[in-house]
């Protein structure tokens, strides 16, 4: 047996030792997936993971439970903080007391700097763009960490909540573990990972030394389904008591017909984009990308997803972002877009292979783009797979057009940085999520990011959204809501009107009755 899987089946021990999970509720989590991807949080990239990654981590602040909004932004490892007077000095007082998963002990500031570099680190870090402003790191003494910027950011603290890069990992665990770290965390969270079986589960226990209290709930049994309908049928026969909506009124409307069941629909919106490689062909001729924006229906999108549930894309940072501005997207105009096709020489169609993933709510919508963009000329040839392979192949450059739906911390910076900025295109050292190659809005984003006056910045936000939908670097769809489906004897211990990790929070409050 591996050694790093020796010590996580130890950590499980040792956890039992000290509390009986097993005389607790089981929470029961369908979700919509074939396994698993990468449950090292500075990788958690797809929805899959970033939703069993929030019940296992924390990071220096957190959204209150419960909400999307910075304004709720409240103190998690670090119980006090603050900075100097350019803003450049930032210094996180550390609870004291706080243990990791299992055997690896307290959380330490070295535990801290190590977590928040390793963050920063392109070769260990899917969010390292986002830390790019840090300067250092530095632990002073063990329980105070020192931040010094280059330069200033829009949001430090927005960086540091429990979301994305901002998650405090196990700096002994992550180096003993090596690669396996990826599928075997250690946080301080108020769950802790148990095992994963490929294709089956992933089980957690309760962190019976969590620092705020013990977990209500013994365990979490986050089960792998794939299948909607099987999904949605152990659901109805109690099997779970918690599922993985779909984000469309019929699944909503059929869903709050049953007895005992709970809806919850909320931020933050995850904003699909068609992203367009400029680079290569067809999509290096502009108007061959003008033509794909003229055929997009988004009313029509909106109508087959529900009111309910989503709102159409009018920007390529979504709504409600600060800095967000209705940027003039190309209206739907299917004989605008075949005159452009014919200009370009494609008078008798053009036809594009694209790499587009199984996960149903993703293929559904993307299927009725498909019928859109036919009507007009367009001819999308998808090549389905799974969603992890997906997402590794869509990071290799692989797919001329990429189908990519997301939510970020609520300010455009970060969302304009990772999916819009040069240093972010895929396949170069400083990748994010770039799939279009668009380096044209990069002086604005730049300038607006270490502005210190408010108005120039949004100003620079602005201009920065209407260069790049003028030159089509993509193409935005619909807005789309979170939903979940719950039995009502679950209690979350807190309203639900938003959660970064695009899942509901199970916290030490959560109850299953």
């Amino acid at each position: 047996m591996a050694g790093w899987r020796a010590a996580l089946l130890g950590a499980a021990w040792l956890v039992g030792l000290a509390w009986d999970a097993t005389a607790q509720p089981v929470l029961r989590v369908g979700m919509a997936a074939q396994d698993v991807g990468r449950l090292d949080p500075h990788f958690a990239t797809s929805t899959i993971d970033r939703v069993v990654v929030g019940w296992m981590f924390n990071g220096l602040v957190r959204f209150a439970p419960g909400s999307a909004d910075p304004a709720t932004i409240e103190p998690d490892l670090a119980e006090r903080w603050d900075s100097s007077a350019d803003g450049k000095t930032w210094t996180f007082h550390l609870r004291r007391g706080v243990r990791f998963h299992g055997n690896y002990g307290e959380l330490t500031a070295e535990d801290v700097a190590f977590s928040l570099k390793k963050a920063g680190t392109a070769a260990s870090s899917a969010f390292s763009a986002d830390f790019r402003s840090i300067g250092s790191v530095e632990a002073v003494d063990p329980y105070t960490v020192r931040i010094v910027l280059r330069e200033n950011v829009p949001s430090l603290l927005g960086i540091l909540t429990n979301y994305s890069g901002g998650y405090i990992v196990s700096k002994r665990a992550a180096e003993e573990r090596g690669d396996g770290f990826t599928r075997a965390p250690i946080g301080t969270g108020p769950f802790a990972l148990d095992r994963v079986t490929p294709s089956q589960s992933a089980e957690l226990v309760a962190h019976a030394e969590y620092f705020r209290e013990a977990p209500q709930i013994g365990r979490i049994s986050y089960r792998f389904i794939p299948s909607d309908a099987s999904r949605d049928l152990a659901f109805q026969n109690r099997e779970l008591d918690l599922n993985y909506g779909r984000s469309d009124q019929t699944w909503v409307n059929r869903m709050r017909q049953q007895p005992g069941v709970t809806v919850d629909i909320f931020e933050p919106a995850e904003l699909a984009i068609l992203n367009l490689n400029i680079t290569q062909p067809p999509f290096n001729d502009l108007r061959v990308r003008q033509a794909l924006a003229h055929a997009v229906n988004r009313a029509e999108l909106v109508r087959w997803r529900g009111t309910d549930v989503s709102r159409e894309g009018q920007s390529l940072v979504p709504r409600g972002y600060l800095g967000f501005i209705e940027a003039g997207v190309l209206p739907h105009d299917p004989v605008r877009a075949r005159a452009l096709l014919a200009e370009a020489g494609h008078g008798s169609g053009l036809t594009v292979k694209v790499i587009h993933t199984q996960l149903p709510e993703m293929l559904n919508m993307m299927q009725v783009v498909q019928q859109q963009l036919r009507r007009a000329g367009i001819t999308l040839d998808l090549q389905v797979v799974e969603h992890a392979t997906f997402h590794q192949q869509i990071r290799q450059d692989l797919s001329p057009l990429v189908y990519y739906s997301a939510a970020r911390f609520p300010v455009a910076d970060i969302y304009l940085t990772q999916f819009w900025h040069g240093r972010s295109i895929v396949k170069t050292p400083t990748a994010v999520t770039n799939f279009s190659h668009c380096s044209q809005a990069d002086a604005q984003i730049d300038a607006a990011r270490v502005s210190t006056d408010r108005e120039e910045q949004l100003k620079l936000w602005g201009e920065a959204q209407r260069i790049l939908v003028q030159q089509v670097c993509g193409v935005p769809l619909v807005e789309t809501l979170l939903v979940f489906a719950r039995r009502d004897a679950l209690d979350y211990g807190y309203p639900l009107r938003g959660s970064m990790s695009l899942g509901p929070p199970i916290t030490e409050r959560t109850r299953l009755r």
